[in-house]
């Protein structure tokens, strides 16, 4: 292994215009050598997470794209919608390379021992940024990897790992004493399974279909509810009561859905009640939005009294939070157990390239539970 660099990399670009385009392209460009502190990772293995396709598209509707490429560099153009446009104001005109995440080799350093010490190791890495070829970044801000394991192991060693993890410290933080997950049969949603189960807490699991269902009780979880079936919220309000789950996290945020959530806490507070109050029941209930799979308004029907809170939640602002002693302590288990409790599975391997492909963007934008692409820039097809 040696500090030897190309002089040149490609990136995947995602600019919006002042009129209103996004427009997508690869761009090869200038590869610096690393600061006395940095190091350049050969990017190997990055995913492709729901938070990562707000960057990418800025809104527009992926299904109207344009190709305005060639087979040799391909390119997009599509359409931002108009309502979308005031809140982009900050990167009108910036090229921007998305992604949230990723793995690879260090190829090259600085001269400080820190970094000189990671040259040839396989690390995970976030920050932004990964959808090119190299990453130059700080040394003390990649995850090594341990002896044997892939950068496709690693690249999702952030998001979803943290994600899950930080949703059990929020419920413990806030004096919860059970939780309720919706799109949980994703990677992450098997990820807080398995958190749960190790930990013994108990977890209400919403999912969509009934094959999931039956995926999740395979892998040990014991309250699985499908928004499918005709007794949903029979089986909602049995589990919630079960488990005295109070605090939710919702992927799905359009919709009726986290208003079921609160209404079933409502009814399993309520159930033990002594006396009427026209306030409802004093238990706080509480829903965190995390995620966007339905675009829809979010509509509150509200018949759950009035102690309860409907919030955004992200990662980030949550880590800043709980300050640097507990994000060190969830990247420390993720760490130890990368290949088992925070395993992630890939169905589809592309390039950069192919990211461009509107065939494969009508299969990766659609957010398909089970199906999961990986982004490997180091591979040329």
């Amino acid at each position: 292994m040696s500090n030897t660099l190309p002089r040149t990399q490609l990136q995947l670009h995602s600019l919006v215009t002042p009129e209103g385009e996004l427009h997508l392209s690869l761009a090869e460009t200038p590869l610096a050598a690393p600061g006395s502190d940095e190091v350049v990772i050969r990017v190997e293995a990055s995913p492709i997470n729901p938070s990562d396709l707000g960057g990418l598209f800025a809104g527009a509707n992926w299904a109207e794209f344009e190709s305005v490429g060639t087979p040799a560099a391909p390119a997009l153009r599509g359409r931002v919608p108009a309502a979308s446009m005031p809140a982009l104001r900050p990167r009108i005109g910036e090229r921007l390379v998305v992604g949230n995440e990723s793995a690879g080799v260090v190829v090259a350093t600085g001269d400080s021992p820190e970094a000189q010490a990671l040259l040839g190791k396989t690390v995970a890495l976030n920050g932004g940024e990964m959808y090119q070829q190299f990453r130059t970044l700080k040394a003390k801000h990649c995850l090594v990897l341990r002896d044997g394991d892939r950068p496709a192991d690693g690249a999702s060693s952030f998001v979803n790992p943290l994600t899950s993890q930080a949703m059990v410290e929020v419920m413990r933080m806030e004096g919860h004493k059970a939780l309720v997950h919706t799109a949980a049969a994703s990677n992450l949603g098997q990820m807080l399974n398995r958190i749960c189960i190790a930990d013994g807490v108990d977890l209400v699991n919403v999912v969509r279909r009934p094959e999931q269902v039956a995926m999740l009780r395979a892998q040990g979880a014991k309250w699985v509810v499908d928004t499918s079936a005709p007794d949903f919220e029979a089986e909602l309000l049995a589990a919630i009561t079960a488990t005295g789950a109070t605090l939710a996290f919702d992927a799905i945020g359009g919709g009726e859905l986290a208003s079921q959530l609160l209404t079933a806490m409502e009814r399993a507070a309520s159930a033990s009640a002594t006396e009427y109050s026209r306030y409802g029941s004093a238990t706080h209930k509480q829903v965190y939005i995390y995620g966007g799979l339905d675009r829809s308004p979010t509509i509150l029907n509200r018949a759950y009294g009035m102690s309860w809170g409907v919030n955004g939640w992200l990662l980030t602002p949550f880590l800043q939070r709980a300050g640097v002693e507990v994000a060190e302590r969830l990247r420390a288990r993720v760490a130890a157990e990368l290949t088992t409790t925070f395993a992630s599975h890939y169905t589809d391997e592309i390039t950069l390239a192919e990211m461009l492909d509107p065939g494969n963007i009508a299969q990766y934008a659609k957010y398909s539970t089970g199906r999961k692409f990986l982004v490997n820039p180091a591979l040329v097809r």
